[in-house]
């Protein structure tokens, strides 16, 4: 099922992919430039999709493993 995603959700993604380690909300704002809370209703976004998850504890955000 492929999911929709608009410039900042690939931004996002492609980020993620890049760096390999799971990035907080802040640093994931700084590195695509775009504020805190719209980088927020995008990573939402992108976990309610199921494409990224979310560590709690450590309030951060990496790539949901692909299942096979």
């Amino acid at each position: 099922m492929a999911i929709k995603m608009g410039k900042l959700h690939k931004q996002i993604v492609s980020l993620l992919e890049t760096l390999e380690k799971p990035l907080s909300l802040v640093e994931v704002a700084e590195q695509v430039g775009k504020p805190e809370k719209t980088v927020f209703k995008a990573l939402r976004k992108l976990f309610s999709d199921g494409t990224i998850e979310c560590d709690n504890k450590n309030r951060t955000y990496y790539l949901a493993k692909k299942e096979s």
